[in-house]
């Protein structure tokens, strides 16, 4: 399902078709397509998004966990690999594709997503109820998660940013 340059669904075309730009800190091409209304805390009732991964070599979204469930949803183009690694220690890959479309990351589990190794592309989405806030980000450490994780070492360096801040504010700032 790997798409050419010249087709409509190429990366570039999807992502002007979707208004999509740069995700930072976490990567890919992302947009907020709903936020309900907020609550007295500021918080939106839910919240939703597009994301756009490719094959490139830095175009991953880098682990990460949130303390609310958030549910993926694959839309188009070549499957993902979702990472996955649990509080109890457990870890897993879940492959979102044609056959599964929908996969709930539960609150406190670490994840980060890359196309799936052949793949070119995914057009994804993720859905959180309550939505979504700056400060419910943390970044993964590799170091840490590696010890923690050790059968998962290889690929948590490879979905780790070094460099990338682990903590976001509220106003988009980055600690």
């Amino acid at each position: 399902m790997t798409s050419t340059s010249s087709s409509p669904d190429d990366p570039e075309a999807l992502a002007a078709r979707h208004g999509l730009e740069p995700l930072p800190v976490e990567g890919g091409r992302f947009r907020r397509t709903w936020a309900g209304p907020p609550g007295p805390d500021g918080r939106p009732a839910g919240s939703a998004i597009l994301v756009l991964l490719t094959s490139a070599p830095d175009d991953f979204s880098a682990l990460h966990r949130l303390p609310i469930d958030e549910i993926w949803h694959f839309y188009r183009g070549d499957p993902l690999e979702l990472v996955l690694l649990a509080p109890d220690g457990s870890d897993r890959i879940v492959q979102l594709g044609p056959d599964i479309v929908q996969f709930v990351v539960t609150a406190g589990t670490w994840m980060g997503a890359r196309v799936a190794a052949g793949g070119g592309w995914s057009l994804v989405g993720t859905t959180m109820a309550p939505g979504f806030m700056e400060r419910d980000y943390e970044g993964g450490d590799a170091d840490a998660l590696a010890a923690r994780y050790p059968g998962r070492a290889e690929v948590i360096r490879e979905l780790c940013r070094p460099d990338a801040p682990l903590r976001m504010t509220e106003d988009g700032a980055h600690e």
